[in-house]
């Protein structure tokens, strides 16, 4: 029995400090650092004498459907002309993408036939780089007008900054779009640890609809990376050189059309997370970096691939020592988790019929998000060492 209580406890400190522990522990070094070294001050927005030249770089396949409008939005940010350049990548499109492109004299067009997914295409964009900085976004995200200044303005005044992260901001095409809703909810939470990653040193990693890189530090990621985004900013990490976070340089999309999209987007990200768990290994040596292996445990490793199981043996331990009679505590815990589990259920039933009871659907997207890590190790067995993947469909 013992044991069983030890395992018990185990894993319900590591489920609470994945979730709510790290928050609450990274804010407190926070307000301890503010304390002794001041609240940061953002510096002041350079001239357009003084700002880099910057490359935008979008990956498409078949994308016909957002250029009209993804254009429309690259066109309205603020960046001076002559130092801009708008780079579309299209990997492998067979509809009329490159067609509808051809209709931008001011964009340039790098193409290529085959589709090899989006890391292949990525690594295709830069070898016809030719500005200081490069920022990246996704062809259905919109970007606000004054994001490619903010971006380069945290480069200019921190030469430690070799990738600068833009936050991502999930909205919802109409009120009730349980799954666009519950994205919503899960980033915003994830924004705060990264700004907060940020302050402490450095964000863990960056999301692919926003962010930019020194194209000095891009390593060559393996073209069947599925975290193509994490995987090219991490290595600038490893690097010695930070990822700062900014919330005025953000990208829009739209949430999953529905909880099945979303559940294609949550098992390719869990696969890609474990696959870079593997790949980014040397960073969980806190004798070489102390401090990115404490931030990237804690905020990244843990969540997709140890957390997830926790829960599962946690729930499993619980029972077992609730029918040897471990003790009322146990008792209660079960029924607590009981209830947990059930409220998930209540969740999913009514999301399913299209009713909208926010406690319940919260509770729901967050057992859904742990399940994908389970679907992920499927997905990542049968991958076949390809890059490519199917798209989820947006609201």
């Amino acid at each position: 029995m013992l044991t069983l209580k030890i395992l018990f406890w185990a894993m319900l400190l590591i489920a609470f400090y994945t979730y709510i522990g790290y928050g609450i522990l990274l804010y407190m070094i926070i307000r301890l650092k503010r304390l002794f070294a001041g609240t940061p001050r953002k510096a002041v927005m350079p001239t357009d004498e003084q700002l880099p030249t910057m490359t935008l770089l979008i990956c498409a396949y078949n994308e016909e459907d957002v250029i009209a409008e993804k254009m429309a939005n690259t066109l309205a940010i603020d960046y001076p002309r002559d130092k801009f350049r708008i780079m579309w990548v299209t990997d492998g499109s067979t509809d009329r993408t490159n067609e509808l492109l051809a209709a931008y004299p001011e964009v340039d067009v790098v193409f290529s036939p085959e589709r090899r997914g989006k890391t292949a295409a990525l690594q295709h964009g830069l070898q016809e780089l030719r500005t200081r900085y490069v920022a990246f976004t996704d062809a259905n995200t919109m970007i606000n007008p004054g994001a490619m200044r903010e971006i380069a303005r945290l480069f200019m005044e921190d030469p430690t900054v070799g990738c600068v992260s833009g936050e991502k901001r999930v909205a919802a095409r109409q009120q009730g779009e349980l799954a666009a809703e519950g994205e919503g909810l899960y980033w915003r939470y994830e924004s705060t640890l990264k700004r907060w990653d940020s302050e402490l040193y450095s964000a863990m990693g960056a999301a692919g609809e926003l962010y930019a890189i020194d194209p000095k530090l891009v390593h060559q990621v393996p073209t069947n990376a599925l975290l193509d985004d994490f995987m090219m900013s991490m290595l600038v990490v490893k690097d010695g050189s930070r990822i700062a976070y900014t919330p005025d340089a953000y990208a829009q999309e739209y949430g999953s059309a529905n909880i099945f999209e979303e559940s294609k987007r949550k098992r390719r990200i869990a696969a890609g997370g474990l696959q870079s768990i593997w790949w980014l290994r040397s960073l969980l040596n806190p004798f070489k970096y102390p401090l990115v292996s404490f931030q990237y445990i804690s905020h990244r490793v843990l969540r997709w691939s140890v957390t997830p199981i926790a829960l599962v043996i946690l729930l499993v331990s619980n029972a077992l020592l609730t029918i040897l009679r471990a003790g009322v505590f146990f008792d209660v815990m079960l029924i607590l988790q009981v209830l947990f589990y059930f409220s998930a259920f209540i969740g999913w039933f009514l999301g399913r019929r299209g009713i909208k009871q926010k406690l319940f659907y919260t509770i729901y997207y967050f057992v859904f998000m742990n399940l994908n890590v389970f679907r992920g190790m499927a997905y990542l067995s049968r991958q076949n060492n390809s890059g490519a993947w199917e798209k989820a469909k947006r609201s």
